[in-house]
């Protein structure tokens, strides 16, 4: 009988990990910070060490944001039409500043559940 490989002791929860990394903290102890820039995370945690440069987010944090916002604002804009006589002008230009700022309130959180997710499931070399 072959023997199974013992199962890695330390675990990583996935719900604090995201809370903590939507609030801009370290997944891993929830005390540094995350980013050293809007959009940039911190080499590594100042207080537990965590390296966060080996994620790969890529695109995906934008395409949840995408995602998410076009749920939210299309029905929106729908309902807002057919209840309110908004001139076109109006329209056309609330509805961009609107999803704007949506987005850029958005894409932060984004980048670092996807960097939190891939760390509590140890992928790309967060092993």
């Amino acid at each position: 009988m072959t023997e199974q490989p013992a199962a890695d002791p330390v675990t990583r929860p996935l719900w604090p990990a995201l809370i903590h990394a939507v609030r801009g903290r370290c997944p891993a102890c929830g005390q540094g910070r995350m980013f050293a820039a809007f959009l940039k995370p911190a080499a590594a945690c100042g207080s537990c060490g965590q390296a966060w440069d080996r994620h790969q987010a890529d695109d995906f944090p934008a395409y949840l944001v995408i995602l998410l916002l076009g749920h939210l604002l299309v029905p929106l804009m729908i309902e807002v039409n057919g209840a309110l006589s908004i001139p076109l002008g109006v329209q056309a230009a609330l509805w961009p500043c609107l999803a704007l700022v949506l987005a850029t309130l958005l894409i932060q959180p984004a980048k670092a559940a996807v960097i939190a997710f891939q760390w509590s499931r140890r992928m790309h070399g967060f092993g």
